[in-house]
């Protein structure tokens, strides 16, 4: 496993909290967040690191995108 930073864009709620819209991968494709399953400080056994945690739906997958700092990852194989 390894973290594959992103450029992510998000949306900021009138409370301060972060919500993720969508995000580019690699490539450039450019992937749409369906929903926020989850939002919780943690940290990545799999590729290390910590901060907060969204677990997120994007097309009919549930993936762990987290943001440690100012920047945000993907744990990818």
């Amino acid at each position: 496993m390894r973290k594959v930073f992103l450029h992510v864009n998000c949306e900021f709620e009138p409370d301060g909290e972060v919500r993720p819209v969508n995000f580019l991968w690699e490539d450039g494709r450019r992937y749409d967040v369906d929903r926020i399953l989850d939002r919780r400080r943690t940290v990545s056994f799999k590729v290390g690191g910590q901060g907060i945690c969204y677990t997120c739906r994007v097309l009919d997958r549930t993936l762990r995108l987290f943001r440690e700092g100012d920047r945000w990852y993907l744990e990818a194989p």
